[in-house]
């Protein structure tokens, strides 16, 4: 099933987020989590696709495993900086054959050699042209329901967040379905970016990406990479427990369920889960939300 239409039912849509194992014992470990969180009846599954794509073909056999082996909705990332034209056509004719519906469409990371100006990376610079292409496709146009990516404190390059919120609007208008954003810990940031958002004319809906907290330096990088804030009173938390796993999880698993309890209440379309390919804390933040 498409994902526009999951977001037309008028039910809240719970959605996770895998990346492919780089081992087959990570491989093992990913599938017992998806199996483990098959269980919460989640609308959808994504599996990321990695920088420069260099786990595409894992991406590929992952999410069709996941969709026809085990019975998911699946929603397959897709970058295009550095591809050609050729190229992104023949993975939407691989996606295609293998039942494939929907796509995260994104930019993906720049190559160190290059920068989003240098045409010789490929014929793709943003994600508003990837979104276009599929759109306007000539065989693939309608086979595919598109999410793009939407950042509520401003893209790492992109600190301007007018600026961002106007590529954002790019990708609206070529097509895009639906919106899930990036992590953030602070609601007022995602509510101040929904109304931002709608005021410029976006009026699909933008769903909230929840990364709950299970290891301190790990989350820690994570907002650095991404230019995302942790407040002062979560830092000196995390700082506090340092090495102490089991309360640091518990620690995330209870911020997270505050935060997605508010974000429930003021109506958000659903909830995306980063789950670092575990499932503990997600069903535990279930148990608590009473899903």
């Amino acid at each position: 099933m498409k994902i526009a239409e999951l977001y037309k039912s008028n039910q809240l849509t719970f959605s996770f987020e895998f990346f492919p194992p780089k081992t087959p014992e990570g491989e093992t470990k990913l599938f017992e989590a998806i199996h483990q969180l098959k269980l919460l009846r989640p609308a959808f599954i994504s599996v990321t696709y990695g920088a420069m794509g260099n786990t595409r073909a894992n991406t590929l056999r992952i999410i069709t495993e996941i969709k026809n082996g085990i019975g998911l909705e699946s929603t397959a990332h897709l970058t295009c900086i550095a591809h050609t034209k050729n190229e992104i056509e023949a993975i939407l004719e691989k996606l295609t054959r293998n039942k494939i519906e929907n796509i995260m469409a994104l930019r993906g990371d720049i190559p160190k050699t290059g920068s989003p100006e240098n045409h010789s990376m490929g014929e793709f610079q943003y994600a508003s042209e990837l979104v276009r292409f599929i759109k306007k496709h000539p065989k693939y146009g309608k086979a595919f329901s598109l999410a793009v990516a939407g950042y509520p404190e401003g893209h790492i390059e992109c600190r301007d967040k007018e600026k961002d919120l106007e590529h954002l609007k790019r990708k609206v208008d070529e097509g895009a379905d639906v919106i899930v954003t990036q992590l953030f810990f602070e609601n007022n940031v995602y509510f101040d970016f929904v109304a931002k958002a709608r005021k410029a004319g976006i009026g699909i809906p933008i769903v909230p990406g929840i990364m709950p907290i299970t290891n301190g330096p790990q989350i820690q990088k994570f907002a650095q990479m991404c230019g995302v804030n942790i407040p002062a009173e979560m830092r000196a938390k995390i700082l506090e427990l340092e090495n102490d796993q089991p309360s640091i999880e518990a620690y995330g698993v209870d911020c997270s369920t505050r935060q997605c309890k508010e974000l429930l209440k003021n109506g958000v379309p659903g909830l995306h889960f980063y789950t670092l390919n575990k499932s503990h804390a997600t069903r535990l933040i279930y148990l608590n939300l009473g899903i």
